[in-house]
């Protein structure tokens, strides 16, 4: 039986009445009707429930899926998805430079897209597993603190059958397995907002991105909230109704996964780089899922400069993001966590004290706060920030990968990161993006440069 995630009805409700409680709508009376019906809980690990639910309970989760968006939300005033409203609540919103600033070197954008696939890489075989299972095999293999990429050589067979590698991702990421940068939708991502640039320019539209990815994108190498809205551009809704119609993923990681490129392209310009993000994320995400592609790709932006500490472009991250909103409030305390100890494990364990209970582990405000948390614990030291960031657990490969950019960008240069991380990827990316399949990061850091020296 082919049952395809991410899409079920009986699964979105779930899902949706767990958003409802966290953007300050009530839907105790919705969720007690759907108990009452013989409904359940959205799937807690997987995409999908392992068989269909009854077509009477499809419909009625459809009817209360439309029911749940018609509520009133009390953090609407505070968490805005248009940019005029974001900007007008961000009191702080970066100036435009007073120049043009000069595109980074393509040696600098290529150690950002080598640090971002180093970091996905080391993410991939633990992705789905909880902290203790990531520590537990991580220890078993003396690869505590974490240090180099999984392995499954010296883990006891128990320990492995307790905690199984990801399922799809063991056979090419483990250590003893890597030969070259498997495909994943962390970098696939940047490579279609390379695609959106090359053939629309920096004034690109939502549809824009839409049409790219009609174009360049199979639908099955997208998850969560671009799964939900690739399924509604092809019922004929437009952008921003895409990211909102039957979406309860709208706020998880997936636009803070397409942000880099935007970075990128904006080096020293965060406003810019941040309506850039915005444009994109509208296709998939509302409210905080814009707000943690908008923070990132200012963080990039700041850091593609090479004059700023990983501290300051943090800082002007949160410039661009609503003051009050969820996400803003989980990042500041991030920080102020990695700030006050001393040994990171502490500061994981109070994140997911402070968020494991009310949000799924995809969800971009826990992830957007553990970034920030390894790239301040680290100060920017690039093994140190992509190990603290998978280290962190929730989404791994994600964390990896972005914090693995921004620390690339800093160290400035391929010969500045460790070889140990980057002579695995033989420099060779697999794609079924495009006609990227089998590219380098170098030709891939031209590529970018080429987009950043465009007016």
């Amino acid at each position: 039986m082919l049952r395809l995630t991410w899409v079920q009805p009986e699964d979105l409700i779930g899902h949706e009445l767990r958003q409802a409680a966290q953007d300050g709508r009530d839907p105790s009376a919705i969720a007690a009707r759907w108990r009452a019906a013989g409904g359940t809980g959205a799937p807690p690990g997987a995409g999908a429930s392992p068989r269909p639910a009854p077509r009477r309970l499809r419909l009625l989760a459809a009817d209360l899926l439309d029911e749940l968006a018609a509520l009133p939300s009390a953090a609407a005033d505070d968490e805005p998805t248009g940019l005029d409203g974001i900007r007008a609540l961000c009191p702080d919103w970066p100036p435009p430079p007073a120049r043009p600033p000069a595109p980074p070197d393509p040696g600098r954008l290529e150690a950002a897209w080598l640090g971002r696939a180093v970091g996905c890489l080391l993410g991939k075989p633990v992705e789905k597993l909880p902290l203790d299972g990531i520590r537990r095999l991580a220890r078993a293999a003396g690869n505590w603190p974490l240090a180099g990429y999984f392995t499954a050589r010296g883990v006891p067979a128990d320990l492995l059958a307790r905690y199984p590698w990801n399922r799809r991702s063991a056979a090419t990421s483990l250590a003893e397995n890597i030969d070259g940068m498997p495909e994943d939708d962390d970098l696939n991502y940047p490579l279609l907002g390379l695609l959106v640039l090359r053939r629309h320019g920096r004034s690109f539209t939502t549809a824009d991105v839409a049409r790219v990815w009609l174009d360049e994108l199979p639908a099955g190498r997208t998850f969560t909230a671009e799964r939900v809205a690739y399924r509604n551009l092809l019922g004929g809704l437009e952008p921003p109704l895409t990211a909102r119609h039957h979406n309860p993923f709208r706020e998880w990681i997936g636009a803070l996964i397409r942000a880099d490129v935007h970075g990128w392209t904006n080096p020293g310009d965060p406003a810019a780089a941040a309506a850039q993000a915005h444009r994109d994320a509208t296709l998939t995400h509302t409210a905080n899922g814009v707000y943690a592609a908008m923070f990132t790709a200012a963080v990039v932006a700041c850091a593609a400069t090479g004059a700023q500490d990983v501290h300051a472009c943090l800082r002007t991250g949160l410039t661009v993001v609503p003051p009050r909103s969820r996400l803003a409030r989980a990042v500041r305390e991030a920080v102020r966590l990695a700030h006050e100890h001393t040994g990171f494990d502490t500061v994981v364990d109070r994140l997911h004290a402070l968020h494991d209970a009310t949000h799924h582990w995809v969800h971009s405000v826990p992830n957007t706060a553990l970034l920030a948390a390894a790239l301040t614990h680290a100060d920017g030291d690039f093994t140190g920030s992509v190990c603290r960031a998978v280290s962190g657990g929730w989404d791994t490969d994600s964390n990896g990968a972005t914090a693995g950019g921004v620390a690339g960008l800093l160290a400035g240069s391929p010969a500045a990161l460790p070889d140990r991380w980057t002579a695995p990827l033989k420099n060779r990316l697999a794609t079924s993006v495009g006609d990227f399949h089998g590219t380098g990061f170098d030709t891939l850091a031209r590529l970018t440069h080429l987009e950043a020296s465009r007016p």
